[in-house]
């Protein structure tokens, strides 16, 4: 079993503190969610695929060489273009999962359109994040998976070569990659894929408008003008080029300490369009004192230094709730954030993580069944614990701009997806403006 989150040693790192307005451009990884379904796209492809800018970090590599442990060869050696050429796909083979939810959720459907066993299973962490409407779904559609009664990690796929597809009901509450898994496979499935979500509502729609845009760049027909409903025909998929854009998640951190530290923060290389959910991003800060603009030059947040409270709503931008944390705790008045109780099943169970290492610093929050209520105090050093979760890290950082003295337990949990992150966040603080 994976388990190299378990076994690393943990490298206290303490978050710097700025003295200035922190003043920076910055080009950063391409995005985790576009690179994943990249990947995925192109081993199903009926031919080559490049993918340009990619995000080189262990999810990505992890769902690289799940890919090619199914047949697919990659070659990755080059950090700015990989190059995916797909084959016939067969076990025996084992998937690392790591901690990623896109490489448990998306996998699994295409291992069922391979030819033998294909077992899968991670970090210890993995075995707790929510499988079971998948792996019900995935034999709901003819593919025969063993799994712990919990419906989780260790599980093994027996694939036969094809799927026989049709309609599926699912609960998605938990999470959107519950819905992508199976529509990125469907094309290859004999009579593609009928997805009807009923339940809460699916959270992360942003995440979902991209699966559906990728596979109809890809070739794919997709029909998904039915709230909660998604059709995806058979049919085959054209290898192709991909431009994987920044990744607006990671971006965040560096947009915050912005507002925090009234400084300006540009991002470069983002596209006028973009697939991924910018527009509320810009909403929710501006709200909280912020000025974001789109030039020529990239995605600019500008900051004034004091930052605002707000009440919102975050179930399409779920990820952003740990940095938008940290911001709010160093708000002038409370805030409140619902619509997130998916993210409970996170890397860790982050409402939680969230109120009790704020909380060790002196800040005052309470958890809600999705969300947190905020109220603003005098915060102070101490340390901060990231459960091994990217995310945590980068509220951590977020606060230590403006309060010294907090110290990360393990900062090298960012590699998920930004392995580069404790460098360019030291660099950017003790930048000269």
């Amino acid at each position: 079993m994976g388990n190299t989150t378990a076994t690393r040693p943990l490298r206290p790192w303490t978050a710097p503190t700025a003295s200035d307005p922190v003043v920076a451009t910055l080009r950063l990884p391409g995005s985790k969610s576009m690179t994943a379904r990249a990947l995925v796209l192109s081993a199903l492809a009926g031919g080559p695929s490049t993918i340009a800018g990619p995000l080189r970090a262990r999810d990505t590599e992890l769902m690289a060489g799940g890919l090619r442990a199914l047949g697919a060869h990659m070659s990755i050696t080059d950090d700015d273009r990989w190059l995916v050429r797909p084959h016939p796909l067969a076990g025996p083979a084992h998937v690392d999962v790591g901690l990623a939810g896109t490489i448990m959720r998306f996998v699994p459907p295409v291992a069922g359109l391979a030819e033998g066993r294909i077992t899968f299973d991670g970090d210890p962490q993995a075995r707790t994040r929510p499988l079971g409407p998948l792996i019900d779904a995935l034999r709901s559609l003819g593919v025969r998976v063993e799994s712990p009664a919990t419906g989780s990690l260790p599980l093994t796929v027996f694939g036969t070569g094809s799927v026989a597809g049709g309609e599926v009901v699912i609960d998605a509450s938990a999470s959107s990659q519950l819905v992508s898994g199976l529509l990125l496979a469907a094309p290859r499935f004999d009579r593609g894929v009928v997805v009807r979500h009923v339940g809460p509502p699916v959270p992360s729609a942003p995440h979902l408008r991209m699966t559906v845009q990728m596979l109809r760049a890809a070739g794919a027909a997709v029909d998904d003008g039915t709230p909660d409903v998604w059709v995806v025909e058979p049919g085959p998929l054209a290898g192709r080029g991909w431009e994987i854009e920044p990744d607006l998640s990671g971006a965040v951190p560096f947009f915050a300490a912005a507002l925090v530290t009234g400084g300006e923060v540009t991002l470069r290389g983002w596209p006028r369009s973009s697939a991924q959910p910018v527009e509320q991003l810009r909403t929710l800060l501006h709200r909280m004192g912020g000025e974001v603009v789109l030039t020529t030059d990239g995605l600019t947040v500008r900051g004034t230094g004091v930052v605002h409270g707000i009440e919102a709503d975050l179930s399409d931008v779920s990820e952003l709730t740990p940095a938008l944390t940290a911001l709010a705790v160093l708000a002038d008045s409370p805030s409140r954030f619902t619509g997130v109780a998916h993210i409970r099943g996170h890397e860790t169970d982050r409402i939680a993580a969230l109120a009790r290492e704020f909380t060790g610093l002196g800040a005052d929050l309470t958890e809600s069944a999705d969300g947190l209520e905020i109220r603003p105090r005098p915060l102070h050093g101490g340390q901060f614990r990231t459960y091994h979760d990217h995310r945590m890290a980068h509220a951590a950082a977020v606060t230590g701009l403006a309060v010294p003295g907090i110290e990360l337990d393990d900062v090298s949990c960012t590699s998920k997806t930004m392995p580069e992150f404790p460098g360019l966040w030291s660099a950017m603080v003790t930048e000269e403006s």
